[in-house]
């Protein structure tokens, strides 16, 4: 259990909710002065503790929220509160600061008395919390004379008596590609010298189900074996799996079945990473040639090292040019060239790009005749792209099994998404 404060930047506490009593009042006026000790001394920890009394505290725009605790509390619950709490508060205000606690002063109490209960965290969940906790005055005292549907029900992140029209649930599997090739290798082979890779998932749901339906998603061999530990063949070893709290983890460690009651609306159901060698999809050659006091010349070469029936689209090459350069002249076998000289760039972008082609741009810049004294880095060349239809992994949706005790029928739409993560090409010019 722990006392819970939001602190302005001014040194002055904006509320406060002493929960137990465990702690004095007054212990939050070391917190600021030990915060600026450290800052200063450039050791700042994410817990300073004065005495027997332990801050751990969150900075948030000019606000810190700060949890007060005397006991051996668990830091790493207190943390995930403190998140929640960003997270609700924006929910309700849309911007958390100064001026929106002040201006909502009865809502936050009353939201920091539901949140938490005698020190311990209790409804989190903003959906459901709205459903008894409004912004307008008026509407509190009204909904205080009925008990909230979930207070009784355990699945506390969806709501009873949900009613559609239509019922229908959207899947989208969404893997994001990480890339950081070394320079050196870029006109050597078509994979060159991968220094990292890796892929970060997510499997998101937008669910559009009436009543209390039970879901169960299937997904394809290549991921259960490897998730069962029979590790043959082509599979995917799936690492920091992070599942929504409405999936049953028992039946999910049983039999591998992603078994849940999904929350109404928009959510993610998992995610993961998969730590492996991941060949660029779309691949970059580059050779630039400076001329002194005369100009710059540069040439790059994209080829789409994915399946020909797939399509990328919006792709953009961010090609870095030295920042003294001027007069810019292009030449593209697809898309469009601009120069963008506040960042130093040349944007290539291409609205659809095939698997299997390969497109050319040259760059023409003026450089003036004296010199820039400043030494400059070389920034990479990064590359964003998207391929609909299309996992790196491999990894599918096999089925989407809904059961609801009325029996009506739901139609389930999966979409698979592929696009760059934080990727990179170095160059050796």
């Amino acid at each position: 259990s722990f006392e819970l404060w939001v602190y302005v930047l001014k040194d002055t506490v904006l509320i406060c909710r002493n929960y137990k009593g465990d702690v004095d009042m007054s212990e939050i006026d070391h917190f600021l002065p030990l915060l600026t000790q450290q800052e200063e001394e450039g050791l700042t920890c994410p817990v300073i503790s004065h005495g027997n009394v332990h801050f751990m505290w969150i900075k948030h725009s000019n606000l810190y929220l700060v949890a007060t605790t005397n006991k051996n509390s668990n830091a790493s619950l207190v943390y995930s509160f403190l998140y929640k709490l960003v997270e609700v508060f924006t929910e309700y205000f849309k911007e958390l600061e100064e001026e929106s606690i002040q201006d909502n002063f009865v809502v936050v109490y009353e939201l920091l008395d539901e949140l938490m209960d005698f020190g311990f965290p209790q409804t989190t969940d903003s959906k459901i919390l709205q459903e008894y906790i409004t912004q307008e005055g008026n509407k509190l005292e009204v909904a205080k004379t009925k008990v909230p549907t979930t207070v009784t029900n355990a699945v506390s992140w969806r709501s009873e008596g949900i009613k559609y029209k239509k019922n229908e649930v959207f899947i989208d599997v969404i893997e994001s590609i990480n890339v950081l090739v070394s320079e050196g290798f870029l006109r050597v082979n078509a994979n060159g010298n991968v220094m990292s890779s890796d892929i970060v998932g997510s499997i998101k749901l937008k669910t559009m189900l009436s009543g209390m339906p039970e879901l169960r998603l299937g997904l394809n061999d290549r991921v259960l074996f490897a998730l069962t530990g029979r590790d043959k063949g082509k599979t995917v070893a799936m690492e920091d799996v992070k599942f929504h709290q409405c999936v049953r983890l028992s039946r999910f460690e049983s039999d591998r079945t992603i078994s849940f009651i999904p929350p109404d609306g928009e959510s993610e159901l998992m995610s993961y990473r998969i730590n492996t060698h991941v060949k660029p999809l779309i691949w970059i050659e580059s050779v630039i040639e400076k001329f002194s006091h005369s100009r710059v010349e540069i040439m790059v070469k994209a080829k789409g090292q994915f399946k020909k029936q797939s399509v990328a689209n919006n792709v953009e090459v961010r090609v870095p040019v030295p920042s003294d350069a001027d007069s810019p002249k292009f030449k593209t076998s697809t898309g469009h060239a601009k120069y963008v000289p506040e960042k130093n760039l040349v944007v290539w972008t291409i609205k659809s790009f095939p698997g299997g082609k390969e497109f050319l741009m040259r760059a023409h810049f003026g450089l003036p005749s004296v010199e820039n004294d400043e030494a400059e880095g070389k920034p990479p060349i990064t590359v964003k792209f998207e391929i609909p239809y299309f996992t790196v992994s491999g990894i599918q949706v096999r089925y989407m099994k809904i059961i609801e005790k009325s029996g009506y029928q739901a139609l389930p739409w999966v979409r698979y998404i592929t696009q760059s993560g934080d990727y990179q090409l170095r160059t050796n010019t």
